[in-house]
């Protein structure tokens, strides 16, 4: 049965950089459910699922512009390392939260020298071309 808008539809996937990294599986947990058009998960990935059957595993590229956007340097800020609370040693890759005038916005420690700390505030995956391999488990007609 192929999956259609508005269906339940459940797959394994695995998720990984074009290096061969892998940043996300399914695989080991349960599959993940969606509603087909539901926008819950990425289009493109929904567009790659629309129209196929269970038991078909199909290879998808997400370039970064239709995935996570791409890296924008405008979320990128130097602070001196004189504001980071001295109970915090920065190390790169160290999540932190930073209080903005528009809310909290989660950050990741992408430099640390001995005056300054860069705060990138982009998605963890801006920037990356998205390569999914994903298996149609289930599909539950709407």
């Amino acid at each position: 049965m192929a999956a259609r808008k508005g269906d339940t539809v459940f797959v394994h996937y695995t998720g990984t950089l074009d290096d061969g990294t892998e940043f996300d599986s399914s695989r080991g947990r349960e599959a993940l459910e969606f509603v087909l058009g539901g926008g819950m998960i990425l289009p493109a990935f929904e567009a790659a699922v629309e129209g196929r059957d269970v038991g078909e595993t199909l290879s998808i590229s997400i370039e970064a512009k239709d995935a996570y956007g791409e890296h924008n340097p405008e979320m990128t800020i130097i602070v001196p390392r004189s504001e980071v609370p001295r109970h915090i040693e920065p190390e790169v890759g160290m999540g932190l939260q930073i209080a903005l005038e528009e809310g909290e916005l989660d950050v990741v420690i992408s430099r640390v020298t001995d005056s300054e700390v860069e705060l990138d505030g982009n998605h963890p995956l801006a920037g990356k071309r998205l390569n999914f391999v994903i298996e149609i488990m289930q599909v539950k007609q709407a």
